[in-house]
């Protein structure tokens, strides 16, 4: 390949350069050359996927803001959520390590303890694993999840048999 050949070639625009406009923010997702994202309302090389044109669109600018409220809105419950389970963790991990002297048993299995006494007690498993924490401290011991607790201690006992 001659010089000019390999100027031309670095310097002409790749083909996701090539692709008019996307909005910020939106994801490109153009498929096969087609410039269409395939799925109806979204910009794709400066038209709606549906036909319109970007220009004719008035609420796009409003469409936008409301998407973008809704991830927001999303993201903030995700990361309570989160905050909540590295929170909880180490309240859990010593639940865990409570049933697996009492049963006696593995982590894995001592996981499995916790999670089926929440589930027969209705009760979520980090307020389980707070509750059995507390009760080493003396603070009495929920009867739903006490009565679930022994219930599963049982059947792993009887499983390991």
């Amino acid at each position: 390949m001659d010089r000019a050949r390999r100027r031309a070639a670095a310097t002409a625009p790749s083909r996701a350069e090539t692709v008019a406009f996307h909005p910020p923010g939106r994801r490109h997702g153009v498929d096969g050359g087609t410039g269409r994202t395939g799925r109806t309302g979204e910009f794709a090389n400066g038209e709606f996927v549906n036909g319109e044109s970007a220009e004719a669109s008035n609420g796009a600018p409003e469409r936008q803001r409301e998407q973008l409220r809704g991830q927001v809105e999303e993201l903030r419950t995700e990361v309570e959520q989160l905050r909540q389970a590295a929170e909880s963790r180490p309240v859990i991990d010593q639940a865990r390590g409570m049933v697996m002297a009492l049963a006696p048993c593995d982590a894995q299995t001592a996981w499995w303890v916790l999670v089926q006494v929440s589930q027969h007690s209705n009760v979520k498993l980090r307020r389980v694993a707070r509750a059995l924490v507390a009760g080493v401290e003396g603070t009495p011991v929920p009867e739903p999840v006490r009565g679930a607790l022994a219930a599963a201690l049982h059947r792993v006992r009887a499983a390991s048999r």
